[in-house]
């Protein structure tokens, strides 16, 4: 429901620095008025991260999300200015590379760009130096230039934002020290200061490296870390003797020198030099003085030379005429950090009306505050955001050990080389199924999501892959991934494998309201008997995609819900009635295994004395039953296209119920699988993965997934969005491509284009090992989604052909898995 409804809402913001000034700029400019904003420090420069930032804006990075909120970023301080300063000087920003490694990063980086419409270009190492003179070119192989990036002034953009909100009724109060969060009956009712106390129906967390100790006065957990940052100004240098004018500052491209963790910007006669090669400094919110109590700001703590001395020697390597200078200032700056580095965005769900904004740099302040006041006014942000969403940590990645580990490595990762498939170092193992000790034994290959440590081969599959003729891969699409996977695959398609299922969130609903609340929740209708599953979706009121579930009506009121995420778990939790229902996540106390492929009944039928065949359980149905001496939930489902079903029971009969289905397969050449061969078999049947294929952004109908609204059922949420809209009425489509050469694959997230022009981005990617060729699934405008439609993906600089596919890629029929 619009929130708009509600203009009068009184809104107390927590922090006056870029964040704070511009969600009050956002939400007074959609007519929400009433909005105080407080500040423990002086106005326009409270002395937190925004008064040291040195501005800078790299719009381009690995998530859509975050480059959309660059660009608007980007858009915005461009139209600001203070006093005819402009609040954003686009100079660009130059990225240069002194390895192979990174000069194929920048490659991959310029796709990026391309697939998220950011203006950019691959330069020689000359073409580097006309735009920076003082770089010893002789050690570049090269750089990527990215004229519409710059230098954002964040303490000019504060004011700017500042004064159009005040002009629109908002007002900022600054030496306001917060002292506490009021609340009653669950929901916020005002913010104590030590000046008075402000009555509000919605507070907003904005305030930087201090929100862990706002959320500690709400009792909210607010998952970042403050680390210190080392910045040093140079002295005066010839070489910038009146180069520059002193109002903009600057007019070379920020550079950034990632081989060594370093970036660069002009400040008229000097640079500045920001440097994430130091060891990670964590610093205690907590302990933070105040703004009076500060040798210099709050956030700037003393600098320390023989932290940055390294890092002032490759500075001269790549700008020799640094070594006639040295270091005039500095000070370690602190901001914050999250585990994913990925900003905090959302509303507490155990304290309604409590927002937070956190771990937000100036890079993407402006376009995070705008989604906020979408959030807030409209009931949801127009763009997806699931990837900052305050629920998406499990509670095992809450820890403050968790924070302080990973809040480092995050710091550390700044400026790495991070592949997509990278898992962190520690903590590991931190979430293991009830099978880790068997496949441990089996020589799995273990990557992480979500804290679990998940499978994606197993070395004892090794003697399957010998023989088999396979495309010679790059070093980029080899790493983390091993020919075995192919075995995996075959094998699935052939007899029969184990997959271990248990990262995927399950959850249960239970009670006499039930099934009313899910027939409102979701798209699909699930008014069936017992044993029935069904494959729905939660939309939003928009009709956007929230996520993809799988709904096992175990008993009348009883269901079991495959979900993705702890955003699901939210979203169904803040809408359930007060009586009647009850949501729960089992995922931890239960575990599940998918056995599938041509032999999985041969296999589980003699284990059970209940029929299995397909007559008497059908697909897409459930039941409980045994198999030998454990209780297990069967669901006939398959998400690799084969015969199957996933198997569940809880987590300490888990390790029995692998060696039950091991020891019984035996005889019918049974392995164990990994992801790697999953995603492989999946994208040949065309199944999408929420979050990556389909998001908040897409509807059903775009997507190929409209067969899961049922309009006819009654009203749910997002039906009304969805009138009159169609597969024949949508403008863009998720399309299955094959890519021309059977030698050729592309990871994901690579720019397609249309007759030479970018048209759309990849989604996911695998090689179909059944297929003989790599698989994409892509973004693309509605015309050019015709199957035979000839594209181009650009993978690390190279266009490779390919061509609209009809799908499903295999067994269009549903041979396999209904047999």
């Amino acid at each position: 429901m619009s929130r708009t409804s509600a203009p009068r809402s009184r809104v107390v913001v927590i922090g006056a620095g870029i964040v704070g000034a511009s969600l009050a700029d956002e939400l007074t400019a959609r007519g929400w008025s009433d909005v105080t904003v407080l500040e423990q420090g002086p106005l326009p420069a409270p002395g937190g991260s925004t008064s040291h930032a040195p501005g800078l804006v790299f719009q381009t990075g690995p998530s859509k999300t975050m480059t959309e909120f660059a660009a608007y970023t980007v858009r915005k301080f461009g139209s600001l200015d203070v006093d005819g300063l402009p609040c954003f000087h686009p100079v660009g920003g130059l990225e240069v590379a002194t390895t192979e490694a990174r000069w194929a990063d920048l490659h991959r980086k310029a796709g990026l760009a391309a697939s998220w419409g950011v203006r950019g270009e691959l330069l020689t190492p000359h073409q580097c130096k006309q735009l920076w003179p003082m770089l010893d070119e002789t050690r570049l192989h090269g750089g990527f230039h990215t004229p519409d990036d710059g230098l954002a002034r964040a303490v000019l953009a504060c004011r700017a934002q500042i004064d159009r909100a005040t002009r629109r009724g908002a007002r900022f109060l600054e030496r306001h020290t917060v002292t506490g969060i009021e609340r009653a009956d669950g929901r916020v009712t005002g913010v104590v200061t030590d000046r008075g106390t402000f009555p509000a129906d919605h507070v907003v967390s904005a305030a930087g490296f201090w929100g862990p100790v706002i959320g500690a006065m709400a009792g909210v957990d607010v998952p970042l870390l403050p680390l210190a940052h080392q910045y040093a100004t140079t002295a005066p240098l010839p070489e910038l003797t009146g180069v520059n004018d002193p109002r903009t500052e600057a007019s070379k491209p920020i550079l950034r020198f990632q081989d060594r963790d370093l970036y660069f910007r002009e400040h008229t006669d000097r640079l500045g030099i920001g440097s994430y090669a130091h060891r990670p400094m964590p610093v205690d919110p907590f302990t933070v003085p105040a703004y009076d109590d500060a040798p210099t700001m709050p956030s700037s703590l003393p600098f320390t030379p023989d932290d940055f001395a390294p890092s002032w020697q490759d500075s001269i390597g790549l700008l020799p005429a640094l070594a006639d200078s040295r270091v005039a200032e500095g000070f370690n700056g602190v901001f914050s950090f999250t585990p994913d580095g990925m900003p905090v965005l959302g509303e507490s769900r155990e304290l309604r009306g409590f927002w937070l904004a956190e771990a937000v740099w100036v890079t993407h302040s402006a376009g995070v505050a705008k989604a906020v006041a979408e959030w807030m006014t409209d009931g949801r942000p127009a763009i997806d955001i699931h990837e900052c969403d305050l629920y998406r940590f499990e509670d095992a990645q809450r820890s403050p050990a968790y924070l302080a580990d990973r809040g480092a490595q995050s710091f550390i990762e700044v400026y790495d080389v991070i592949h997509p498939l990278q898992p962190m170092d520690q903590p590991r193992p931190l979430r293991t199924s009830p099978f880790f000790p068997r496949q441990q034994e089996l020589g799995a290959y273990f990557l992480e999501g979500g804290g679990w440590e998940r499978p994606h081969w197993y070395e004892a599959n090794a003697p399957l892959a010998e023989g088999l003729e396979l495309p010679e891969r790059d070093a980029w699409s080899a790493r983390y991934w091993s020919p075995i996977a192919a075995a995996e695959a075959k094998a699935t398609r052939e007899k029969v494998a184990l997959y271990d299922m248990t990262p995927l969130r399950r959850l249960e609903v239970t009670g006499p309201g039930a099934l009313a609340f899910l027939q409102h929740m979701t798209s699909n209708n699930l008014a069936k008997k017992p044993g029935a599953v069904t494959y729905t979706l939660l939309l939003d009121e928009a009709g956007g995609i929230r996520s993809d579930l799988t709904v096992a009506r175990l008993a009348p009121d009883r269901f079991q819900v495959g979900a993705n995420s702890g955003a699901d778990l939210d979203w169904l939790l803040r809408h359930a009635p007060d009586g009647g229902v009850q949501v729960r996540d089992i995922t931890s106390g239960t575990c599940c295994i998918g056995v599938w492929g041509p032999l999985a009944r041969d296999l589980v039928q003699p284990l059970t004395r209940d029929d299995f065949s397909h007559q008497a359980f059908g697909y897409f149905k459930a039941r409980h039953t045994h198999l030998g001496h454990v209780p297990v939930t069967a669901m006939r489902l398959s998400y690799v296209g084969e015969l199957g079903w996933e198997l569940y029971t809880t987590a300490d009969l888990g390790l029995r119920l692998w060696d039950t289905l091991w020891e019984a397969g035996q005889e019918h050449g049974v392995i164990a699988a990994g992801r790697s061969a999953f995603n492989s078999l999946r994208l040949e049947k065309g199944y999408r993965a929420w979050g990556h294929d389909m998001t908040t952004e897409h509807t059903p109908y775009e997507a190929g997934v409209g067969f899961a609204v049922r309009p006819a059922k009654g009203d749910f949420v997002g039906r009304a969005a969805l009138e009159g809209r169609s597969e024949d009425t949508a403008a863009r489509k998720l399309s299955a491509l094959t890519l021309d050469d059977p030698s050729a694959v592309v990871l994901g997230k690579e720019p397609v284009y249309v007759d030479g022009v970018p048209a759309g981005y990849v989604t996911s990617a695998a090689y179909g090992y059944t297929l003989g060729r790599a698989i994409a699934y892509a973004w693309l405008p509605a015309r050019a989604s015709v199957p035979g439609t000839p594209v181009h993906i650009e993978y690390f600089g190279e266009k490779i052909p390919a061509t609209v596919a009809q799908e499903p890629l295999f067994d269009p029929q549903m041979e396999r898995i209904r047999r």
